[in-house]
């Protein structure tokens, strides 16, 4: 074989979106895209805020702009901006040296694994989870282990306690959740961080909770409480793709709490890998987003879409938990082979992914940062498809 047996393996795994995407491609070349209702991707396509078009007129103008290597971990005023807008965030005074500037939220959390992990190491994640999440694990040698959530994919502590073993060394949590958009309460997250107290102190080391925060700014009726305060041996990992619309400009930051049990070591180490993974974040970007802190895309729309989804869905006879956050709705399959539900919808051109992807066999997740045309114009298809079966 000319390639690695686990890249092989990954490549394999990874065919299943690359077959979906090729699908979707000719089934619009052969009924017109207006006829094909594609909720597969989760790529953001509210406009960026209108801020972000003048902030890059202004660097433009910028004489002081750089464009060379910046220091591995970012630019310091970049990430003392950061610092600043995250210690009002999260209610934990940072500074410059709890932040290293990352290529999005995917280079954080491999920057974040190749620091803490040793090959054969668990990364304990509930279910459901982010697909990448895998190879992100296998990229720093280790093993991702999930755990079961509860009926509306919410945390459960016991059953995350009772997995935890010696090889446990990080919890990795995403909320709001991809694929399901459940956002962790307070109480939860305490909760959370007792278990975490109380089984680092059992194994004698320390287990880090590292919370994926992508969507953190895209949410309802809900308030997404900080993990700092929750537990101080945490990592935050973010990226601007959702909350400013920039996912192709891969920019994002990790931070670490200062007072995370080697707090200072993880950052250093952290940019060290940085350095290897892809030298340093782009710096125009990087200079970009510091004059955005706390700016954020329209959420009303996704509102709006959200609405518009449960609605139609609901009245189809679709099951499902109302999303608090994110732009993915997670229903339950009315065929226990997942797989083969995603089929009937595609015979009615809808394209959804299949839950066993995310660890969650009989749901499907369907993104609604699509058009409200094809949210609309997908009813009747979801009818026949429940109908069929």
């Amino acid at each position: 074989m000319p390639i690695a047996q686990q890249i092989a393996r990954m490549v394999e795994a990874a065919t299943m979106i690359k077959t979906m995407f090729e699908e979707g491609a000719r089934l619009k070349a052969a009924h017109g895209a207006q006829n094909v209702f594609d909720f597969s991707l989760g790529n953001p396509d509210v406009p960026p805020p209108p801020q972000f078009k003048q902030v890059l007129k202004d660097l433009i103008d910028d004489a002081s702009v750089n464009h060379g290597y910046t220091p591995t971990p970012g630019l310091t005023s970049v990430r003392q901006a950061v610092a600043d807008y995250l210690s009002t965030e999260y209610g934990t005074a940072l500074s410059q040296e709890s932040i290293v500037m990352t290529v999005g939220a995917s280079g954080a959390l491999n920057d974040v694994f190749k620091t803490l992990l040793n090959p054969g190491e668990q990364i304990l994640v509930p279910a459901p989870y982010f697909v990448g999440y895998n190879n992100y694990a296998v990229m720093a040698g280790a093993v991702l282990k999930s755990v079961p959530t509860t009926a509306d994919f919410h945390l459960d502590p016991a059953a995350i306690e009772a997995a935890i073993t010696e090889k446990t060394r990080l919890l990795l949590i995403n909320s709001p959740n991809n694929p399901t958009g459940a956002v962790y309460s307070k109480s939860e997250l305490d909760e959370l961080g007792a278990v975490l107290e109380r089984t680092s102190a059992r194994f004698g080391r320390r287990i880090y909770l590292v919370s994926d925060e992508p969507y953190r700014k895209i949410v309802y009726e809900a308030e997404v409480p900080s993990v700092f305060q929750a537990y101080p041996h945490t990592i935050v990992v973010n990226s601007y793709s959702k909350e400013l619309s920039l996912a192709g400009e891969r920019i994002g930051y990790l931070a670490i709490h200062p007072e995370a049990e080697d707090a200072g070591l993880i950052a250093g180490a952290s940019g060290f890998v940085n350095s290897m993974l892809c030298v340093n974040a782009p710096a125009l970007m990087q200079q970009a987003v510091a004059r955005l802190q706390g700016v954020t895309v329209d959420v009303s729309i996704y509102r709006r879409r959200r609405d518009m989804l449960c609605k139609g869905l609901a009245d189809a006879g679709y099951e499902f938990s109302v999303p608090q956050g994110a732009f993915y709705l997670f229903p339950k399959s009315p065929l226990a082979d997942d797989m083969a539900f995603v089929n009937l919808l595609k015979e009615e051109l809808i394209l959804a992914v299949p839950g066993v992807g995310f660890g969650a066999p009989g749901y499907f997740r369907l993104s609604y940062a699509v058009p409200d045309a094809t949210i609309s114009g997908s009813f009747k298809g979801f009818r026949r498809a429940l109908e069929k079966v």
